[in-house]
């Protein structure tokens, strides 16, 4: 029996050590920190984009605008109507140049039936998608 609880100390001791060797190079200066993800700060100083229909249904080729904000955009800087069409975002023959207040309004004339997202481009940001059902 004495030899028995001998044993089960001797076990017990090196599975301790082994455990303790574990956590210590798992403490190991070796392991990279996990790189902090953008503050608060960081977010609020991205450009960024705002975008708005003013109508949620057309009839084919029928003018509607899409009018938005700029934020952390120079004035002046040219935002691009696109379309999502086949899977892909296609650039439309729509620009224009955002206002000193960072303000914009295309006016859009779409020809393909069902429903159409829409998204603004320009100054490095991109804004929501906007969708549109034409008829």
């Amino acid at each position: 029996m004495d030899r028995f609880r001998r044993a089960s100390a001797a076990a017990l001791l090196t599975a301790l050590a082994l455990a303790g060797a574990v956590g210590a190079a798992a403490a190991s200066s070796d392991v990279p920190a996990p790189s902090p993800g953008p503050n608060a700060q960081d977010l609020m100083n991205r450009p960024a984009l705002s975008a708005y229909a003013t109508a949620r249904s057309v009839a084919a080729w029928e003018e509607f605008r899409i009018h938005g904000s700029a934020r952390n955009i120079g004035s002046g800087t040219p935002v691009t109507l696109q379309q999502r069409q086949g899977g892909r975002w296609v650039t439309l023959p729509a620009t224009m140049r955002t206002a000193a207040s960072g303000e914009y309004s295309l006016r859009v004339k779409l020809g393909i039936k069902g429903e159409n997202a829409l998204r603004i481009v320009g100054g490095g940001a991109v804004s929501p998608v906007v969708r549109t059902t034409v008829g």
